[in-house]
């Protein structure tokens, strides 16, 4: 086995940022990518201005819904639902939490460069009632509509927001910076102390915080580190407390590691590859004059070649869940088993697939791969182009950082290319809307990258989406993913096992989302 590598930088940079007993130190490989709560939608990013800033409402330890900024809400009638704000809470400037906050705030989030437009779009239109009291009108029936308040619909300052010229969500995509990327201003927990991006990030304990701290936590500290061995030394050598994670084949040695835990469960998240099936001829591929990917033949000879029992057993050490599912959950699909099985691995029927398509003899084409958002992102790609290439598909591996790969995706600027979609939502509307269907207003179809359309999805998807009778809404989802699953406008490939690597004087609630929840934590 290999020895375990320790960087003296490192460690002088870790030790220099702890504080005592009750600093939480943690790494994970990526860094989030803004402070900018409305402008990305990534669950590193999300998770860790989620400690920063709050929504109405929140999420217990199990998942279930719990009162947040609103200590209670009611549905008025078909399209409408009020709110109650909590009283006497306080921005981390001080300033009161009003109604109008939460109205500029959903607004905000609205706003064409927001990634939670989906869900801020999908809750109606906010109306101060009164100062502590809000009411959501909605055009159409959301038979989710608290899920979606739920999600990363947080809450900031106007005036604050007014003040640092911040009133927009910053455009990501696109670079730009604004004094939201490094500066926040919520009613959490914790509140921000420095952000340097790609280096540190650090936060200490909210004191007039409205809330009960269940862990001991006062500051934290973190720090990215993109390499595997050295984010493992560093928390077996005992300058991090916390390792989100740490790679699938460490975690066996890292059970019987002296001073280190591990706790671990499956993840609400699928992992997929994505195809361009709307440009007539691919940006990056060897074909000229067409786009193979517009076959479903070709799209179902990727999704044979793919030996998903060896992926789960040689690379991610047991630690996935393969499914031809193409939710975040099971549940998502009514734990339908027609819905979760997949395609058979079948080298032969998938060179026939191609050789009736017209690629008998194979065609290249860029696969693009983030390198530090998903469980083996860059490994999982590298081995698919070995497992393709045995049906005369040659890809080339282009990966790179998340803060790279997500602006180029949402440029369209891909042929094939890695996705993983989950979150605290285990409802299919959670993927529907914003993955599977055809690009529009409102976010629908914003991480649909491959841009596919097709119509009789597209009918059974959007009246699911406001379909109010229990029964009839989930035969209009199964049949809405079962016509997409059909005709392969995604491959699937496993369901995540999030393993989390702690020292043993560190206690941490592991939650199905893979949030990683600062004022749970004891520090012993």
């Amino acid at each position: 086995m290999r020895s375990w590598i320790t960087c003296a930088v490192l460690a002088a940079g870790l030790a220099a940022g702890s504080a005592g007993a009750q600093t939480l130190r943690w790494a994970s490989q990526g860094d989030l990518q803004t402070l900018d709560p409305h402008s990305q939608n990534e669950m590193l990013t999300n998770s860790m201005n989620g400690q920063v800033y709050e929504g109405l409402v929140g999420r217990d330890r199990q998942l279930g819904l719990v009162p947040a900024l609103a200590t209670e809400w009611k549905q008025t009638g078909p399209l409408t639902w009020r709110f109650k704000l909590r009283p006497n809470v306080r921005f981390h400037d001080g300033s009161p939490f009003t109604a109008d906050d939460v109205v500029f705030s959903m607004n905000r989030a609205k706003e064409p460069t927001s990634q939670i437009s989906v869900y801020a779009n999908a809750v109606g239109t906010p109306v101060a009632i009164d100062p502590l009291t809000v009411e959501f009108r909605l055009q159409q029936v959301n038979p989710i509509f608290l899920q979606h308040i739920a999600a990363p619909l947080w809450i900031m300052s106007k005036s604050w927001s007014e003040k640092n010229k911040v009133a927009k969500p910053l455009d990501f995509k696109n670079k730009e910076e604004s004094y939201a990327s490094f500066n926040a201003n919520g009613t959490g927990p914790y509140m921000v102390v420095s952000r340097a991006p790609g280096i540190k990030t650090v936060y200490k304990r909210n004191p007039n915080w409205w809330g009960r701290f269940e862990g001991n936590v006062q500051q934290v500290v973190y720090t990215p580190i993109a390499n595997d061995a050295t984010r493992l030394a560093a928390l077996v050598s005992g300058e991090i407390d916390f390792v989100l994670d740490p790679a699938p084949r460490d975690v066996p040695r890292l059970r019987s590691t002296a001073g280190v835990k591990i706790v671990d469960g499956p993840e609400n998240r699928v992992l997929f590859i994505g195809m361009d099936q709307s440009r007539d001829e691919l940006l990056y591929s060897s074909v000229k004059g067409k786009n193979p990917f517009k076959d479903v033949r070709v799209r179902r000879a990727l999704y044979q070649a793919i030996d998903i029992e060896t992926l789960k057993t040689k690379l991610m050490n047991g630690q996935s869940l393969p499914t031809g599912g193409i939710t975040p959950s099971p549940l998502g699909a009514y734990n339908d088993p027609a819905l979760e099985a997949r395609l058979p691995f079948d080298l032969a029927r998938a060179r026939a697939l191609l050789a009736e398509a017209g690629y008998a003899n194979g065609f290249e084409v860029t696969l693009d791969c983030p390198n530090n958002r998903y469980v083996n992102d860059e490994e999982i790609c590298l081995a698919l182009a070995q497992m393709w290439a045995k049906i005369g598909v040659k890809l080339r591996v282009n990966t790179m950082p998340r803060a790279v790969y997500f602006p180029k995706l949402e440029k369209y600027d891909t042929s094939l290319y890695m996705l993983g979609w989950g979150g605290a939502i285990t409802d299919a509307e959670v993927a529907i809307t914003p993955v599977m269907r055809a690009p529009g207003e409102k976010g629908v179809g914003a991480f649909n990258y491959g841009r596919v359309k097709n119509d009789k999805f597209e009918e059974l998807a959007k009246a699911s989406s406001a379909e109010a009778d229990p029964k009839k809404r989930e035969d209009l989802v199964k049949a809405a993913l079962r016509e997409y699953t059909q005709q392969v406008h995604l491959i699937p490939l496993h369901r995540q096992v999030i393993p989390w690597a702690e020292r043993t004087n560190v206690e941490v609630v592991h939650r199905a989302d893979n949030w990683f929840e600062y004022s749970w934590v004891t520090v012993k």
